[in-house]
């Protein structure tokens, strides 16, 4: 009988001036629990509680920040730290499957998310029916933020396009829900790769 891997867990903090927060995880389909999310931007909360539920990981984060002013500070250095503990739960990304695709569709939108976990950060964004909305009180335009720091400090190569749709909720809901679906692939246990690194360099820097 072969026993399971160890669950890939970590634990960020950032504190600043304008934010401090706290996020630990359990990268997705190890150890997966119900997400639980405190933050003072209540879209983008319950935007990482969608993550956090279908990429079946166990995410919580805990979040203050300088909302008095806008919510920017907030929504990017929350992508930062993620990011941050994504790279530090991977560790030297053995035995991964690295890439990551997902289509999915919200009513009549549809967004494609598509990763690569090979240590090279870059951001692809391309959700142009949400320039310049709004949803509720949350500015759209934070959606890129949050997705170039999540990229930058899980050193991820991240494409997201949209392919259907204009509703703002729908586009940026089906987008955060396809990055878990994708996440959940690229973080999974590749048998065929027998723990080496996935990559022909024999490193993933």
């Amino acid at each position: 009988m072969t026993s399971s891997p160890a669950a890939r867990t970590a634990q960020v903090e950032r504190n600043t001036r304008e934010t401090q927060i706290r996020v630990a995880l359990t990268l997705p389909g190890d150890a997966p629990a119900p997400p639980k999310v405190d933050t003072p931007v209540p879209f983008l909360s319950h935007m990482l509680e969608a993550l956090g539920r279908h990429g079946a990981m166990a995410l919580e984060v805990e979040a203050k920040g300088d909302v008095e002013i806008d919510d920017h500070h907030t929504v990017e250095d929350v992508g930062l730290v993620l990011g941050a503990a994504l790279d530090q739960a991977l560790g030297d990304r053995k035995g991964i499957y690295r890439y990551g695709h997902f289509s999915l569709a919200m009513d009549e939108t549809l967004v494609d998310v598509a990763l690569d976990l090979g240590g090279r950060p870059y951001l692809v964004y391309d959700l142009p029916a949400i320039s310049g909305k709004w949803i509720g009180r949350f500015d759209c335009e934070l959606v890129r933020e949050f997705y170039q720091a999540l990229a930058v400090q899980a050193r991820m190569n991240l494409h997201i396009h949209l392919r259907a749709g204009g509703n703002a909720h729908h586009v940026v809901e089906a987008s955060f829900k396809g990055l878990a679906r994708a996440l959940r692939m690229a973080c999974a246990h590749d048998p065929a790769m027998l723990g080496a690194v996935p990559s022909t360099k024999g490193v993933i820097v």
